[in-house]
């Protein structure tokens, strides 16, 4: 099936029931748009959703003003809006991932020894949600140090940046810049994102003191019922650790509690195991 036959397969699908016919056809647009792999012309979303184009035009200025939608002035193409991240940032606040993660945190820390993070992306903001401190004599600090810009930078935000739209990646490069933390640091986006082709490939993420200097983190992504990324756990050790067996075990076991927590939430089992990319 055609990837225009099988949106408007979608959209009928959701007219089954008696609706409101203007608000439907809003989140027919805006589903669209948020499903789309590009940025999508007034005709096109036309031609999708089976509407006319003043209809579209009309449902469209309405979502840009509240900020469900947003317009590209220079080739007059929409994509899905910020409101919609502060939507989904609410909905995270209310379900408390932090309360769901806590039991997986705990397993990870006392398995592996080393300090174990939750992290989620707030908006364009990598947000830490929890950090439990290692058990081992020597430790990783990281208390007082900000990581809202940070995501190109640490394992936390490479696993979650890896699943996000091309798109939704440069909009958080944009906002937030490639800032320079270490000499290690990717700073390029043509090298970002082909780091963030390994991470998919491989189905974690390293941070090889690229946010901290003698510092070496391990992620991967958590995902939800509809199998969306939408959190991330690392382990973060010293290079001292960072090598071997032990980084064999703190790899396995990061990747078993993200599994384990996405598989508790809902997500596909397929896509909680996060198998290799075939890209």
């Amino acid at each position: 099936m055609k990837g225009s036959d099988q949106n408007k397969t979608i959209l009928g699908n959701h007219r089954a029931t008696r609706t409101i016919q203007s608000v439907e056809r809003a989140f027919d647009i805006l589903e669209l748009l948020a499903n789309a792999a590009h940025e999508m012309q007034l005709r096109e979303v036309s031609q999708i959703t089976g509407l006319n184009v003043s209809t579209c035009h009309h449902l469209l200025s309405t979502l840009v003003k509240r900020g469900y939608a947003g317009q590209n002035p220079q080739g007059r193409t929409y994509f899905a809006g910020s409101k919609i991240l502060e939507l989904s940032d609410s909905r995270l606040r209310q379900f408390s991932i932090h309360d769901v993660a806590m039991p997986e945190l705990r397993k990870l820390n006392q398995a592996t020894g080393e300090s174990v993070h939750l992290a989620v992306m707030q908006g364009y903001d990598l947000t830490t949600l929890a950090k439990l401190d290692s058990t081992q004599p020597v430790r990783v600090g990281t208390d007082g140090v900000g990581k809202s810009n940070a995501a190109h930078a640490t394992a936390t935000g490479k696993a979650i940046l890896a699943w996000l739209p091309e798109t939704e990646i440069a909009r958080v490069i944009a906002e937030k810049g490639l800032s320079r933390f270490t000499d290690k640091t990717i700073t390029g986006i043509a090298d970002l994102m082909e780091e963030l082709r390994h991470v998919r490939r491989n189905g974690f993420a390293v941070d090889l003191e690229e946010f901290q200097p003698g510092v070496t983190c391990i992620g991967s992504a958590i995902r939800d019922h509809t199998g969306a990324v939408i959190g991330s756990i690392s382990c973060s050790m010293p290079n001292t650790r960072a090598e071997g067996k032990h980084f064999d075990v703190v790899k396995k076991a990061v990747r078993q509690a993200t599994t384990a927590l996405s598989e508790l939430l809902g997500s596909p089992p397929e896509q909680a195991a996060q198998k290799t990319d075939a890209a």
